[in-house]
């Protein structure tokens, strides 16, 4: 067995991989580019707030389990979980929203009351999306996607008829439901994914079981106690964790890397795991020579969405905001087309409201209401200030109006966050903010390799390699590629 490991930034997959290869006997350290661990889940304290930079949806909540028991431990040992009712909400007009309650039979009265008849079919929907759920989360994620023989099994085989694959979400959802209402909220989770609900296979309804039956919770204290409690656990098993230390290059040779080059240092290595950025790794850490993917092959991926993000600080209780709500106000497709088939900046966007002072009153002071607003644009725009002025006033004309009270002249804390600075804090291929899109022609074996196919003991992990983009499919990439490194070094 080797006895150094290097893995290349602390986000959910660099941590997850370096726990999981410390716990099988590795010595394991990782280098982090920025002042603190996890990724896109770095926090933020300012004027008393605190803020979650990126993820705010705490769903799948078996896949956290299943990664903290593989250590035997249990996210209750770390922090406090608590299920949000309602859900969320989503705003289809200053004077209509629907509350999604917790619990399938709760959704099922809601959908029978807005279309009759729903409620039954939104039953077996999600029975679909169940079993899709099972194979998918218990199955194809953790395949490390290196060979088309993982997938030829006639169980398998069997499996892939039934996940709707080759069949569009759009198509799928109406077969269920007609009322259009019912359609934006059974296509809202896909609206991350990488493409337009008719260009998505049916088989992504399995984030509908995740969020419906599964459940929307919040981890109490924000989403970064989970990069906490990954980090203590990290620490526990050994990993020595190297903040401010940008990797300058990857040193290789005779076809194996023999160190890394920070800005701080030296690191002699047997393995290198590449929780980075994956492009960024290719273009500027490695020679050309050792590259897996062309310039070519990068500028034809199709990218999931970027985002502009408003992390603002209110010195009032803000009403009507629930935890989560989702603006549903103006055209879904309109925005839909505008990230992903021409892609622009929004002529009148969706957006997102997170307000988590409503569940969480440590993260704002008393009396004070935090807010993350996030409009989901496409990737590679120009972010200059005018742009973003002219995206914060349009969304506060509106919140405002939903919310009848003003809020604008209550603002004590503002910060925008968008491409530029995607790229500046992860080197952020196009400034992505969720990685490649989840469509059929970038899925499994489709995907960039999480093996280099030159360097043979340089890996790849995290949202643009398998099996894609989201926390929990990132803390199961680092779990995948540990277990890849376990099989070749040992």
């Amino acid at each position: 067995m080797p006895q150094r490991v290097v893995v290349i930034g602390a986000g959910f997959a660099g941590l997850a991989a370096a726990t999981s290869l410390a716990n099988k006997g590795y010595d394991v350290t990782i280098l982090e580019k920025n002042n603190m661990a996890g990724g896109r889940a770095r926090v933020f304290q300012e004027k008393g707030f605190t803020f979650d930079m990126g993820p705010s949806w705490y769903w799948m909540p078996d896949v956290f389990d299943t990664y903290f028991a593989r250590f035997g431990r249990k996210t209750s040992d770390y922090y406090n979980l608590v299920r949000l009712d309602p859900s969320y909400s989503v705003i289809f007009g200053p004077d209509e929203a629907v509350d999604l309650p917790a619990g399938v039979s709760n959704l099922e009265i809601l959908f029978e009351k807005v279309e009759p008849g729903s409620g039954v079919k939104l039953r077996e929907f999600l029975k679909q999306a169940s079993y899709k759920y099972e194979v998918g989360m218990n199955k194809f994620v953790w395949k490390p996607s290196r060979s088309i023989t993982e997938f030829l099994s006639l169980k398998l085989l069997y499996d892939v008829t039934r996940l709707d694959v080759f069949q569009s979400f759009a198509t799928h959802a109406r077969k269920f439901f007609k009322n259009p209402r019912l359609l934006e909220i059974i296509e809202f989770p896909v609206l991350f994914l990488g493409a337009t609900p008719e260009n998505t296979p049916a088989m992504y309804s399995l984030m509908n079981y995740a969020e419906m039956a599964l459940g929307t919770w919040y981890p109490m204290g924000g989403m970064h106690e989970i990069v906490k409690a990954m980090v203590s656990l990290a620490e526990e098993k050994g990993v020595k964790i190297l903040l401010n230390q940008t990797v300058q290059k990857i040193d290789i040779l005779k076809d194996k890397v023999q160190r890394v080059i920070t800005s701080d240092g030296i690191y002699e290595t047997d393995v290198v795991v590449a929780g980075a950025d994956y492009n960024h790794v290719e273009t500027n850490l490695v020679d050309d020579s050792y590259r897996n993917y062309s310039d070519d092959y990068w500028n034809t991926r199709v990218m999931a969405p970027s985002s502009l993000l408003f992390y603002l600080g209110i010195s009032k209780r803000v009403p009507r905001l629930r935890h989560h709500n989702l603006f549903f106000d103006e055209d879904f497709k309109q925005h839909a087309q505008e990230i992903y088939e021409t892609p622009r900046w929004p002529t009148r966007p969706l957006f997102y409201a997170s307000a988590p002072s409503k569940t969480d009153p440590n993260v704002a002071p008393e009396g004070c209401e935090n807010l993350f607003l996030l409009i989901p644009v496409a990737p590679d725009l120009t972010d200059d200030e005018a742009t973003r002025n002219h995206y914060f006033e349009l969304l506060m004309d509106r919140l405002e109006a939903y919310v009848g009270e003003d809020i604008r002249n209550y603002i004590i804390f503002k910060r925008s966050y968008a491409h530029s600075d995607f790229k500046r804090d992860y080197n952020a291929f196009r400034g992505n903010a969720y990685g490649l899109a989840n469509t059929l022609r970038q899925t499994a074996l489709l995907k960039p390799s999480l093996k280099n196919k030159r360097v043979n003991n340089l890996f790849y992990t995290g949202q643009l390699t398998v099996p894609g983009p989201g926390v929990p499919p990132s803390l199961i990439s680092g779990l995948v590629v540990a277990d890849e490194v376990a099989k070749e070094f040992f």
